[in-house]
């Protein structure tokens, strides 16, 4: 054994594959299942699988109390501006008893930060209201852990094209938006805003080669910043994030924006608190403010109980 992992071993800090079996009272091989699964943590070092354990504590007791005791929610997915100001209000109410955050990834890299176990939530729209309940769960149905994972609604939300006012001229007719000359504020690939416009462009037999693009904006409001600052003209997003930055909007329908975690983190008082505010009356005069939201269904279950 090396002077690190023995250091390791000896101060109790860190557990063995041995040590946290017997500590568990499961055999090894179920902790080799639980590493493999990442549904344990655990950390390699000097090609040795070390159990911290002070997370191993905190993971029974997650796992005992269905989440009730757990003092964090962290959130990935899709930007919204709603659920933004959402989880700003509650952090500063919550202040130093709860690490709450809210870092948009893009709907297909957030499911990917919650099948690896690196967040809690994911914010995810992919495709028009009217065929949510389909699409969600079937891009949900693409990663392993799915079975594991319920879909609770969050609201209905405007989508289209956020664009410099001088555009709105184009309302009736977007297809002079796809000009040249018009600068495009493009989403990463993965994002809702994106598959949301490579539909839009289809449904005029283009594609992204026919738009005029040297900005790749990696959110909803960086997308509307880009214009604001007149660095581009338009771009796919949501009213709310038009409205935001003081934008036009082209509307193309509605949208669910949904919300996929974990089984266990749907029962955490964090998240059950989050939905309480979400259904609050402040969260609706906000919404309004902001105009484009529905909030009607939030909170409701979707899909996932089995």
């Amino acid at each position: 054994m090396s002077a690190v992992l023995q250091s390791l071993t000896t101060s109790k800090m860190f557990m063995s594959v041995k040590e946290v079996a017997e500590y568990l009272h499961l055999n090894e091989k179920k902790i080799y299942a639980l590493v493999n699964e990442q549904k344990i943590p655990a950390t390699k070092v000097t090609g040795k699988w070390m159990f911290p354990r002070e997370l191993i504590d905190r993971w029974m007791l997650n796992s005992t109390h269905g989440g009730l005791m757990t003092d964090r929610l962290v959130i990935v997915g899709s930007d919204d501006p709603l659920l933004y100001r959402i989880v700003m209000q509650f952090t500063k109410d919550v202040g130093n008893h709860a690490l709450i955050t809210y870092s948009p990834s893009g709907t297909r890299l957030g499911l990917d930060l919650l099948q690896s176990a690196r967040a809690d939530i994911c914010g995810i729209h992919w495709g028009p209201k009217t065929e949510s309940q389909m699409r969600h769960p079937a891009l949900l149905s693409q990663f392993s852990h799915h079975r594991h994972w319920v879909l609770i609604h969050a609201f209905r939300r405007e989508q289209g094209l956020m664009v410099h006012p001088d555009l709105l001229k184009f309302k009736d007719n977007p297809r002079e938006l796809f000009n040249p000359q018009y600068r495009w504020a493009m989403r990463q690939q993965g994002a809702g805003a994106q598959r949301f416009l490579m539909e839009m462009l289809s449904q005029y037999e283009l594609n992204t080669n026919n738009l005029t693009s040297n900005i790749e904006a990696l959110s909803e409001r960086e997308a509307a910043a880009a214009i604001a600052m007149k660095q581009a003209d338009v771009a796919p997003g949501a009213r709310a994030a038009a409205h935001e930055f003081g934008l036009e909007f082209i509307s193309f329908g509605w949208e669910s924006f949904d919300l996929t975690l974990p089984r266990e983190i749907w029962f955490r008082r964090l998240f059950q608190e989050m939905i309480s505010r979400l259904r609050s009356q402040p969260t609706q005069i906000m919404a309004e403010q902001l105009q484009g939201y529905d909030l009607s269904n939030s909170g409701e279950l979707v899909w996932g109980d089995d």
